[in-house]
C-alpha cells in the first residue's frame, strides 16, 4: 500500500511517511509559526522544521517515516499531532499508522467474503421506508432494505447484495458507474468524502489483499480516484446532508447518518432521512410508494 516518491526529501517511505509528508505539504511556515529563510524547495514545512516543532531529531523523524521505528511513544505522536495541527480523525489515523500490527505478513490469510451482521441486517429491514444500506469495511454493500435499493441502486437487481459474487461496492459504483455518478448532485464532494473515509478505515487493514486489489483497480480506472487517494485526506464519515438527482423522482436533499457497529469490524449502517414537511420528504414518500 505504500507509494513511491522520487523526491530526495522523502527517499524510501511508508504509508506513515506519505501521510506525514502530505500533512507537512499543506501547512505553511506562517501557519505553523515558523520563520522562513531563503528559497523553499517544498510547498509546506521542511522535515527539519517539523522535527523542531515536534521536539524530535531529524534522524528520528526520518526513521519513523521510513518504517524503521515502530515504537513511537504516545508523547511523540501527540507532539506530531500538535505540530501538524491534525484533526481528531487525523490523530487517530496517525496512531494507527504508527502502530502497525506485529503479525508477520506471511502468516496473514486472504480475508473471506464479509458476512452481514445478522442483528444489523434485521435492524436494516425494520427501518421500513427509511432508505438504509449495510456497508462492509471496504464499502461492499452487504445488504439493503427496499427503500435503500430504490434510492441508491434502482438500476441493479434487488438481490444483487445477497451474494459476494454479485455484491456491488459503493465506492466502485461512485467512480465507475454513470448511474451512481449522476445520482449525486455534489459528486465531487461525495467522492472526496468517500475516499477520505476509506483512507481512515484502510489504515487498520493495511495488509488486506482485498483492499489492495480495490485501490489498485480504482487507481487504474479512475484518475479522479487516484488523485484523491494520493492526497491522503482522512475523515471518518458520520453524518451530514446529501443532494440527489434521482432518475425517477427528481431532486432530494436527505440527511444521512453512518451508524458504526459496536463489533468494530468496519461494518456500518448508512441511513437517509428527509426533514418532515419538506419537498424532499414528499418526494421520498413518492419513491418508496408510501
Amino acid at each position: 500500500m505504500a507509494t513511491m516518491n522520487t523526491n530526495q526529501d522523502a527517499a524510501p517511505v511508508t504509508e506513515l511517511g506519505d501521510f506525514l509528508r502530505s500533512r507537512r505539504d499543506r501547512l505553511t511556515p506562517e501557519d505553523a509559526g515558523v520563520r522562513s529563510y531563503g528559497r523553499r524547495r517544498v510547498p509546506g514545512l521542511r522535515r527539519e522544521e517539523l522535527a523542531q516543532l515536534a521536539g524530535v531529531s531529524v534522524t528520528y523523524l526520518t526513521r519513523l517515516e521510513q518504517g524503521q521505528s515502530q515504537n513511537a511513544s504516545d508523547a511523540v505522536i501527540d507532539s506530531l499531532v500538535r505540530a501538524l495541527q491534525l484533526s481528531a480523525d487525523e490523530r487517530k489515523h496517525l496512531f494507527t499508522l504508527a502502530r502497525p500490527s506485529t503479525v508477520p505478513p506471511k502468516r496473514r490469510r486472504r480475508e473471506k467474503p464479509e458476512v452481514a451482521e445478522s442483528g444489523a441486517e434485521r435492524l436494516l429491514h425494520a427501518m421500513g421506508d427509511v432508505p438504509a444500506v449495510l456497508l462492509g469495511r471496504f464499502n461492499d454493500i452487504l445488504a439493503w432494505n427496499r427503500a435503500g435499493h430504490l434510492l441508491l441502486a434502482s438500476h441493479l437487481d434487488e438481490d444483487a447484495a445477497a451474494e459476494p459474487a454479485t455484491r456491488p461496492n459503493q465506492i466502485r459504483m461512485l467512480f465507475l458507474v454513470p448511474h451512481t455518478r449522476d445520482l449525486y448532485m455534489d459528486w465531487e464532494d461525495e467522492a472526496a468524502l468517500a475516499v477520505a473515509s476509506m483512507r481512515f478505515v484502510a489504515a487498520e487493514y493495511a495488509d488486506d489483499r482485498r483492499l489492495a486489489e480495490l485501490v489498485g483497480e480504482l487507481s487504474m480506472k479512475s484518475l479522479e480516484f487516484a488523485s484523491l487517494w494520493s492526497g491522503h485526506t482522512v475523515k471518518l464519515c458520520t453524518n451530514g446532508t446529501k443532494r440527489f438527482h434521482h432518475p425517477e423522482v427528481g431532486e432530494l436533499e436527505l440527511n444521512y447518518e453512518a451508524l458504526h457497529l459496536p463489533e468494530g469490524n468496519g461494518q456500518r449502517i448508512l441511513t437517509h432521512t428527509a426533514d418532515p414537511g419538506s419537498s424532499s420528504f414528499a418526494t421520498l414518500r413518492l419513491l418508496t410508494g408510501v
